[in-house]
Formats: structure tokens, C-alpha cells, sequence
């Protein structure tokens, strides 16, 4: 495998990195998770004036017709950033919707203002008796002339506070686990009967728990086909995996890297602590860990850019190693930090809260364990 990246790639990422290192420092990220809507409303213009929020989108849609490769860079980086702003919420989950189904007007109408910057969008995608089964959706949609009527809830809902437009998975026929029977809509958030609690997550995002109550949708708005909507959530879900997996890896490596700096500056005993043969092992094993989960992702971003038939199986192999080695390298951190690393002030607190939410986002470590064994069989 070629793992080389070209001129313009390469230029993708250092463009970010530049961002993060001149303009988003830890301070500042601190500051914009506490404001009033967790997130920079001037920022996200910003990134899609430096055409961030382009990137993985047709060029004949307005995109930039980036794939794996450009997600992956800009991800890791993101997670180095500890970035708050809803790049995952609208660009991965609700535009990789768009982009895969709309039609010519509804791209029009809602993909060429999401790329702008002047749309906040989210999938709502999760259920409360579903836990990490993406065909689990008990909300319905029955027809009613040119309308159709949405009934149901959605939880954990990324972005939801903000947004304008829900992307809402919902049954149009079927059994409630049924991978056949889904279909895809797009609902103004302040339609009547969209109702919604707005929070902040333990990562300092924004999420909503939504309820739908008799909420009538023209069937100009259905995306794709009816009742074909699963296997477009499968994929967007498993590329949106792919990319918080590159965003884990971006942390991982920034932990470590931080860690073995506070061990070469902490003394005890009149000696650094990085003197310390039994510290010196932990971060060995801390960097095997991290260049493992790097070397994994490399493997699963290659074979999604090549559509290769292992490519289900290698997501769930890549994030089973995040939920397993990634949390075992923050724990590692936090532990020789000591006490300080729990505390607000420090970013080793912040990364591996955000650490944690991901090993949970689209399935844990056990969930991709057995995904991984059944597409293996």
C-alpha cells in the first residue's frame, strides 16, 4: 500500500494545524465551549472560507471532492485542537445524507448554504431503546396524501440545539429492527411538533433529545427512496466512524506526547521522573498503542478509498482499538499527571473526556468486537 499523501493533501493538513497552533489554543477553546451557543458562530465561517466545510463534497455540488485520505488529516488534527465546533454533526453526518441522496433541488436548497456556513443541520439517527443498532427505530412515518406524518423520538441528537435542518430516520414500513422500511427526511427544526431538549455533553458538545409529535413533512422533502434509507445510514455512520477514530488518534498521540513532556520536567527526588525506569516502560507501551491505532487507521482510510470489500470489517478493527488501547494510553496520562490531571484547568482532563465520549459514539469497543467477528464469518 502507497501510504504517501499529495501536494494538496499535505497542504489540507498543515492548513489546519496552522489553525490550531495560531488561533484556537487551549485558553480559547475553553472559552468558546463555555459560551452561550458551545461553539464559534465566526469560527465556522471561517472554516468555510479556508473551505473546510467543502471538503468532502462534488465538485459540481460546490465541493472540494475530498475522500478518506482528506478526513482523516483534517480529523486528527481537529482532535489535536480539541475542537468544539460541529464539523462531525454537519459535514460528516447530515451532509454525508445530503450528499449521497438529495436531489438536484434539495442540494440546492439545503447542501449549498451547509457548505457556506449558513445552515446547522444534524442526523438524528439514535433512538432511546436502540443503543448502538442503527436499524432500531421505532418513529414512524405514515403517509397522509402529499404529506407524510412523523411520530417518535430521537436521542443524543449532535448538534441538535443548533440546528435548522434534522435529518430524521423514520419507519415507513416494517418491523421495528428491520434494515428494509427506512427512509430519510429532512424537517425544519421549528416545524410544528418538534419539540426539544438541548444539553451539553461531558466533551463540552451540543447534543438534544427530540420528540416528534405529529409532525407533518411534503414528500418533496423524503431523501433518497422510501423504505431504502438503511444502507445510506450505514455508510454515513461507518465513514463517521472513520473520522472520530481519526480524531481519537489525533488525541492519543497529543496525550502521549504530552505526557513524556511532564515527565522530563517534573522532579522527584531531585531527578525528573522520566529517569524512572518504571515510568519509562509505561510510555514505551503508551507509544506502541498510539502508533498502533495510527497505523490502523492508515490501513482502514486506504481500504474506504479503494471501496475494498474489507473495508465494514477494518472500521470495526480500527475502532475496537481505540476503545481498548486508545482509553488505556488517557488513562495512562492521567494517572502520571497525578491529581491535576482531572482538573478543569488542564487540557489532559479535556482530552480524555473526549476520548471517552468517542470509545461510545457508533458502537463501543465490545459492539465492534462482535461486528468485526460476524463480518468475518
Amino acid at each position: 500500500m502507497d501510504f504517501s499523501i499529495s501536494e494538496e493533501q499535505s497542504m489540507l493538513a498543515d492548513s489546519v494545524s496552522r489553525f490550531i497552533d495560531n488561533d484556537y489554543d487551549f485558553e480559547r477553546r475553553q472559552k468558546i465551549a463555555a459560551s452561550e451557543d458551545g461553539f464559534s458562530k465566526e469560527l465556522w465561517q471561517t472554516f468555510a472560507e479556508l473551505g473546510w466545510t467543502a471538503v468532502p463534497f462534488a465538485e459540481e455540488d460546490g465541493g472540494l471532492d475530498g475522500g478518506p485520505v482528506e478526513m482523516m488529516l483534517m480529523m486528527q488534527q481537529f482532535g489535536r485542537g480539541l475542537m468544539v465546533e460541529p464539523y462531525l454533526a454537519n459535514i460528516v453526518l447530515a451532509g454525508g445524507v445530503l450528499r449521497r441522496t438529495a436531489s438536484a433541488d434539495q442540494k440546492a436548497k439545503w447542501l449549498a448554504p451547509l457548505i457556506e456556513g449558513s445552515l446547522q443541520t444534524a442526523l438524528a439517527f439514535a433512538e432511546p431503546q436502540a443503543r448502538f443498532d442503527i436499524a432500531n427505530i421505532a418513529t414512524t412515518a405514515v403517509k397522509d396524501g402529499a404529506d407524510f406524518v412523523l411520530t417518535g423520538k430521537k436521542s443524543l441528537v449532535l448538534n441538535g440545539g443548533h440546528s435548522d435542518l434534522l435529518i430524521i430516520p423514520a419507519r415507513t414500513s416494517g418491523e421495528t429492527t428491520a434494515e428494509d422500511g427506512v427512509t430519510l427526511f429532512a424537517v425544519e427544526a421549528s416545524a410544528a411538533g418538534v419539540s426539544m431538549q438541548s444539553y451539553a455533553t461531558v466533551d463540552a458538545l451540543n447534543a438534544a433529545d427530540i420528540e416528534l409529535d405529529n409532525v407533518k413533512v411534503n414528500s418533496a422533502n423524503v431523501l433518497g427512496t422510501v423504505d431504502q434509507g438503511y444502507a445510506v445510514l450505514q455508510d454515513v455512520i461507518d465513514e463517521a466512524t472513520l473520522a472520530v477514530c481519526a480524531e481519537a488518534v489525533g488525541i492519543i498521540r497529543t496525550m502521549h506526547d504530552k505526557t513524556v513532556a511532564y515527565t522530563k520536567e517534573r522532579v522527584q527526588f531531585g531527578v525528573p521522573i522520566s529517569s524512572f525506569q518504571a515510568l519509562q516502560h509505561r510510555m514505551v507501551d503508551t507509544l506502541v498503542s498510539a502508533e498502533q491505532s495510527q497505523s490502523l487507521l492508515m490501513w482502514s482510510v486506504m481500504l474506504n478509498t479503494a471501496d475494498d470489500p474489507e473495508a465494514r470489517k477494518s472500521i470495526s478493527a480500527l475502532k475496537y482499538q481505540i476503545g481498548t488501547a486508545g482509553i488505556k494510553v488517557a488513562q495512562e496520562a492521567v494517572q502520571i499527571h497525578g491529581a491535576m490531571g482531572v482538573t478543569w484547568e488542564l487540557d489532559i482532563a479535556h482530552y480524555f473526556k473526549r476520548l471517552t465520549a468517542i470509545d461510545l459514539m457508533f458502537g463501543n469497543a465490545d459492539f465492534h468486537l462482535d461486528r468485526f467477528i460476524q463480518l468475518s464469518k
